[in-house]
């Protein structure tokens, strides 16, 4: 019996440290100077664009996700983008309803889910509407030595990421491509919601460790002239 108990609490660690995450693990720091603007001006098509997050309980079950609205600008110069201004509505945080099973959920939607990470449990929207992400560098992507889950990655882009009020720099692969009248940008990575704040109830509380603390971004950016 005792072994089974040990077998199993190593099992539970093990699950414990496996958030199911399967983005590209952002590299963050702290804020940087935003990156000057340079060349054309595009701006995001917010019909064309997406952002999907997906968060998961510990040990990476029963993930919930969604999609959140942004607008902003990207400058090019040279065919390279030189920076970029985007502002995310977090009042448009809407959860999938396919990742919601109300016969699992003690009866509670995806519409409860959106409801509940819009109050001061997560993202607190009445008092902090919209998150920002400002481009503070972009640099090739080296191949040889950097890994990405985005087929054929082009550059690594580097930005100030702000959330409830604290801006935290990340780094992440994407894919860029730039024509004479639209900027495409793709990436999937993952960021540790801790790093903004974002815990649910205070330090320690059962609730929150139930919930992985590693989160899923999707981007697929266009911006036209």
């Amino acid at each position: 019996m005792k072994k089974l108990l040990v077998i199993a609490a190593l099992a539970s660690v093990i699950l414990a440290s496996c958030g199911g995450a399967n983005g590209d693990k952002a590299q963050t720091g702290t804020e940087q100077q935003v990156a000057e603007e340079k060349g054309a001006t595009y701006t995001v098509d917010s019909t064309a664009s997406s952002i999907k997050w997906k968060g998961y309980h510990k040990g990476g079950f029963d993930p919930r996700f969604g999609t959140l609205k942004s607008e902003g600008t990207v400058s090019v110069e040279g065919g390279t983008i030189t920076a970029g201004s985007f502002n995310i509505d977090m009042n448009s945080v809407l959860t999938d309803s396919s990742s919601v099973d109300p016969a699992k959920s003690g009866g509670k939607t995806s519409l409860d889910l959106d409801g509940h990470l819009k109050t001061a449990d997560f993202f607190e929207v009445e008092k902090y509407p919209t998150s920002k992400f400002e481009i503070t560098g972009v640099a090739a992507f080296d191949a040889a030595k950097d890994k990405s889950v985005i087929a054929d990655a082009t550059n690594v882009i580097s930005g100030n990421l702000t959330i409830k009020g604290k801006t935290v720099n990340v780094s992440f692969p994407a894919k860029v491509v730039v024509t004479d009248n639209e900027v495409s940008v793709q990436s999937k990575f993952t960021i540790n919601r801790q790093d903004w704040g974002l815990a649910y109830g205070t330090e320690g509380d059962p609730k929150d460790w139930m919930i992985s603390q590693e989160v899923d971004m999707e981007l697929n950016i266009t911006a036209k002239k």
